[in-house]
């Protein structure tokens, strides 16, 4: 119809980086909007829309779930109704993308086939001249300075904070009022119980079993275990000193630790005493995921698909979960193991199911040809390939694995709930 029409069908994309509460989605629904009014002025027609809701582009590793569909719809031509799409409309290039492999993904797909356009409210830009792709260059460029400098600007405005022994930001910590700078009674009791127990050489899990015995919650909700007993006794604001980004504030006149605003559990002695009684690869500044322990080696992924399955189930203002895949203890034979969300706890799959999905999708023949060599083919069935080999291959096809939740009773293997996106149009390294 929009052929008929003298129309270019199009593709509109829209993406917040963040949305104020309640999360209503009102920033993607402008830019769609504004996206609506642009292929109006330049002879286009929006055939399908896709949008990320309150998801950052600059960090690696960010799931963008309607940025994905657009480049799988962009590289096969048409969406998943076989509505041709010829060109692609944003409200700016930085929308698209802020990494330099975005951009390679997006032209990728975009110039895949011949005739495709790319507009802004600036005007329609021929993806495939020198001119176009320097501007795309150019701007790729402008939002790296632009991320350098928020990030910079950012890092600043939290280390003036912490020297000045502000409370960090984010949920309150365990033991502390919503204030963060006043002791929760009960909890407090518990943190400085827990450290006593400690130093006289109590097994932490032994507390951990404690608490929960006693109906103990985090601040977050969930239930104590050995690692976040272990977190809250060793974090340095039990006593009073402030951190930050893994370092131990000092004055600079005197050389002492910087002291928070807030009240502490316990003096400095037992906090350092209970500090000792951990391997260094469990202290205060070195845990969590943006921070590397002191042994220098993290923990080896045990299983196929680890890291590479992203939650695909639907949130209440429209959005996918994406959060990682983790993989945890099954309760049967079939499933000794699963992979299971954690930010929404809504999507699990049985984890032999997903690596043997995986599997089949490398093993899969496209347009006759097969994805992997017939010598990695014979490897990996003979059984030569180990667990981490395995992984690279499947780093160097995937970008990531987007899973549906299943259907609550139904036991049967759909093989279905898994997406993969592929990387570079379904081209993998013959490893």
């Amino acid at each position: 119809m929009h052929e008929s029409a003298g129309l270019i069908p199009v593709a509109s994309y829209a993406r917040t980086s963040q949305d104020a509460r309640p999360r209503d989605g009102h920033g993607v629904r402008h830019q769609l909007r504004i996206n609506e009014r642009t292929a109006y002025e330049y002879g286009c027609a929006v055939v399908a829309t896709y949008s990320d809701n309150g998801r950052g582009a600059s960090r690696a590793g960010v799931v963008r779930p309607g940025f994905d569909r657009l480049i799988v719809d962009l590289t096969r031509g048409h969406t998943d109704t076989g509505q041709p799409i010829e060109g692609v409309i944003c409200v700016a290039d930085d929308r698209l993308y802020r990494r330099a492999e975005d951009l390679v993904r997006f032209y990728a797909a975009l110039t895949g086939q011949p005739g495709r356009v790319y507009a802004d409210p600036q005007g329609v830009r021929d993806p495939y001249s020198q001119d176009g792709l320097a501007q795309a260059v150019r701007s790729l460029e402008v939002a790296e300075a632009e991320t350098r400098v928020r990030s910079r600007r950012l890092s600043d405005w939290h280390w003036a904070r912490a020297v000045e022994g502000v409370p960090h930001s984010g949920p309150r910590p365990f033991g502390w009022q919503e204030d963060r700078i006043t002791l929760h009674f009960e909890e407090a009791k518990l943190v400085r119980q827990a450290i006593t127990d400690r130093i006289g050489g109590k097994a932490v899990r032994a507390i951990a079993r404690e608490w929960c015995g006693l109906g103990v919650e985090g601040t977050r909700g969930g239930r104590p275990n050995a690692q976040t007993v272990t977190q809250i006794m060793t974090a340095p604001r039990v006593c009073g000193f402030r951190a930050n980004r893994g370092e131990l504030l000092l004055v600079p006149e005197t050389g002492q630790p910087v002291l928070g605003r807030w009240e502490p559990i316990v003096v400095p002695n037992q906090w350092h005493a209970v500090c000792a009684t951990f391997s260094p690869g469990s202290l205060y500044l070195h845990r969590g995921s943006g921070t590397p322990r002191l042994t220098g080696r993290g923990t080896a992924p045990r299983y196929l698909a680890s890291g590479f399955l992203r939650c695909g189930a639907e949130l209440p203002d429209g959005t996918a979960c994406g959060g990682a895949l983790c993989a945890q203890k099954g309760r049967s034979k079939r499933s000794p193991y699963v992979y299971s969300c954690r930010s929404c706890r809504r999507c699990s799959i049985s984890g032999p199911l997903a690596d043997e999905i995986l599997e089949r999708q490398l093993f899969s023949v496209v347009s006759g040809e097969a994805r992997l060599s017939a010598a990695v083919r014979h490897r990996w069935r003979s059984g030569e390939l180990g667990l981490e080999e395995k992984r690279e291959i499947i780093a160097s096809a995937f970008t990531r694995c987007l899973v549906r939740p299943g259907v609550k009773g139904d036991h049967s293997w759909d093989y279905s709930r898994i997406e993969p996106v592929w990387r570079c149009a379904d081209r993998v390294a013959s490893a």
